[in-house]
């Protein structure tokens, strides 16, 4: 049995700006690239075709020198591509604006704009249209209940029979809220006069023999007057109580 916690790596998005006036085109660029976005240039139709399936986000001016960005919008949904296109137009009547979004743009920007209002724009658009993070997959924990090892992240676990039996009961469930009683009979059995301070100890040991291996301080948390639990999320960067439950 192995469980994974999840580790989230996020790539800055790539803007594509379709303007032919340079200083707009440039003013834009300043302004996203400060607000830490990848950027590309295109002044023509031709370079904005050829440069379409790089994006995250399209900024795109509709009157081009060799074409119509209306054409490009068509073009990108015609292929069932979702990137955003966020539209720059001299034009203000309504009936450009609904022709645009009809024809499958986001967002729709006149002219004169301020470059802040673009990016507060870009980010509103881009939140809009990302799905749920789905988070890499971190480090392992390992189970091998046949040959009573574990490990952590491809490491071995040096453990006493307690402390196997405790990282074992934890990982079951990742989440849950193992109570000492539920310890008691998972790792001891009936019989057994075991003491609060007891379970603590062995978990105190067990944490700190997974972070010898590289596992975050809190994998194993403490949920106080409860009991115990391995995170399921990147919770588990969170500071440890030691304290007992």
């Amino acid at each position: 049995m192995q469980f994974r916690m999840p580790i989230s790596r996020a790539l800055p998005p790539r803007i594509l700006i379709v303007e032919d006036e340079p200083a707009i085109g440039e003013s834009l660029d300043y302004a996203l690239r400060r607000e830490g976005f990848e950027t590309q240039l295109a002044a023509t139709y031709a370079r904005a075709d050829a440069a379409r399936a790089w994006p995250t986000l399209i900024i795109l001016d509709l009157m081009l020198p060799d074409g119509n960005g209306r054409d490009l919008i068509r073009t990108l949904r015609a292929e069932a591509r979702i990137t955003p296109i966020i539209v720059l137009s001299s034009r203000e009547s309504e009936a450009d604006r609904v022709s645009a979004l009809e024809d499958g743009a986001d967002d729709y920007v006149t002219k004169p704009f301020s470059p802040r209002e673009v990016v507060a724009r870009v980010r509103a658009v881009l939140r809009r249209m990302a799905p749920p993070e789905q988070p890499e997959p971190g480090p392992v924990i390992g189970i091998d209940r046949t040959g009573r090892q574990a490990s952590y992240g491809g490491r071995s676990l040096e453990l006493t029979r307690v402390e196997f039996d405790l990282l074992a009961a934890l990982s079951e469930t990742p989440g849950r809220v193992y109570t000492r009683a539920e310890f008691i009979d998972r790792v001891w059995g009936n019989g057994f006069a075991i003491t609060d301070r007891t379970i603590d100890s062995h978990i105190k040991s067990l944490r700190r023999k997974l972070t010898d291996v590289g596992a975050p301080a809190g994998v194993i948390q403490t949920v106080r007057g409860v009991g115990y639990r391995i995170a399921a999320t990147e919770e588990a960067l969170a500071p440890v109580d030691d304290g007992a439950a």
